[in-house]
């Protein structure tokens, strides 16, 4: 027994010991381009030297003696993508009960869930992602940890935790008997100032890197309006106040344009899905450097044929809206990062946003542009976004040229998170 117990020990030592060689070995990769996304200038070749999970070099005259060398060929370089609205713990398309998920499943279950997607995310591209909120329990927090300590293999995650909702609305969790699944503010439902500073201060507590706050009703939840204004002014200011002073932005979603524009003056970061839009409402984002995170994708995607009916109704009514939401902030030139609602469709199908928003007249690049800088700024981080030397190694391979045609991003060949392969080696 003894003996065995020295095998394993052993071997385990070595592993360990060729994991951190391998890690502290240079990595050389080499491409035929890559794409300076700021400018949108496609530079030849692409040769990049990955030290420590950094970018350490590009194009240098000479590469380092011990290096690893990955000769990608005939590919174009792209920084990790991001997307700005995620839900990596959520399964609502690919299980046969998602109505009722959150009364049959537990907070182990979701982050569970999270291993797979978070992956699946990953290996389509997306190195960081901004996690949008999912059931009470902080899945998502624990999926982040886990995911930095390198227990499990996953995107870089902003995780909200609970959403932040009124009693009885979109983010509560409704229509169940009285008694089921009863929350409060240490699960993000709370109403006015008192159990609003205790939903965020709880929230900050345990992890979280962002607040979601549900500004309207929404699509998914019991009710008639899904724009229906949900937080007051007052409310939505002291959620932002207070967020702020715990180095948090606030997300909103926010359908209806009365929720939308008390959501901009209260002065979040951005709104999610803005369906409703207004040429007032898009000037004061403007003005006030607000980001739009639009999820079209999803007015693309039939839903699934046990959906309820409240919801189909609301899906076919704000449609149109979505549409012309979309049209005007492009018109207008606000700021616009990549989200696709993952989680509400699947996971992988994230890299489909890109095309949704160049059919509709973005532009390839700044389609690109809002999944990398646009939203490295919407996270207020500096080290991503970018390849440029002294950034996370965050990278990403395709065929052809994204700028010529966007849906070469739909099919990744390689991905590199903080100088490591995950893909395609």
């Amino acid at each position: 027994m003894q003996q065995l117990k020295y095998l394993i020990f052993t071997l385990t030592l070595i592993c360990v010991l060729n994991s951190a060689a391998l890690a502290a070995t240079p990595l050389v990769v080499k491409a035929s381009r890559y794409l300076d996304v700021q400018s949108g200038e496609v530079i030849s070749p692409a040769v990049f030297v990955v030290e420590g999970g950094l970018i350490a070099g590009i194009n240098p005259q000479s590469l380092p003696d011990d290096a690893r060398i990955l000769e990608l060929g005939d590919l174009t370089l792209l920084p990790g993508f991001m997307d700005m609205h995620s839900h990596v713990t959520l399964d609502y398309f690919n299980d046969d009960h998602w109505t009722t998920a959150p009364v049959m499943e537990t907070s182990a279950d979701w982050a569970l869930h999270g291993v797979k997607f978070g992956l699946e995310m990953l290996e389509a591209g997306f190195t960081t992602v901004r996690d949008a909120g999912g059931f009470p329990g902080f899945p998502d927090v624990a999926l982040m940890r886990a995911i930095d300590k390198g227990h499990v293999v996953g995107p870089r995650m902003f995780p909200a935790g609970h959403y932040i909702s009124i009693t009885g609305g979109h983010c509560d969790i409704t229509g169940f008997a009285p008694g089921i699944q009863e929350l409060g503010p240490k699960q993000g439902i709370a109403d006015g100032k008192a159990e609003l500073l205790k939903a965020i201060r709880y929230q900050a507590k345990h992890g979280v890197k962002v607040i979601k706050v549900c500004a309207t009703a929404g699509v998914f939840s019991k009710g008639d309006s899904p724009g229906a204004q949900q937080y007051s002014d007052e409310e939505l200011n002291i959620i932002v106040e207070e967020s702020s002073r715990h180095g948090l932005k606030v997300m909103a979603h926010a359908h209806g344009s009365e929720g939308i524009m008390a959501a901009v003056k209260a002065g979040v970061a951005s709104i999610e899905h803005g369906s409703m839009l207004t040429p007032e409402i898009v000037e004061e984002m403007k003005a006030r450097g607000t980001y739009y995170v639009p999820t079209i994708h999803l007015n693309d995607l039939p839903l699934p044929p046990e959906t309820p009916s409240w919801t189909v109704k609301k899906n076919e009514f704000l449609k149109p809206h979505v549409e012309n939401s979309f049209r005007l902030a492009l018109k207008h030139n606000i700021k616009i990062a990549l989200g696709s609602d993952a989680g509400v469709m699947q996971h992988k199908d994230a890299r489909l946003e890109f095309y949704a928003m160049v059919k509709r007249g973005m532009s390839p690049l700044h389609a690109i542009q809002s999944a990398t800088v646009n939203a490295a700024d919407l996270l207020g981080v500096s080290d991503r976004g970018q390849l440029k030397t002294g950034m996370l190694a965050d990278m990403v391979a395709v065929s052809g040229h994204p700028l010529e045609d966007i849906q070469t991003l739909e099919d990744v060949k390689v991905v590199i998170k903080g100088g490591k392969v995950i893909k395609g080696d």
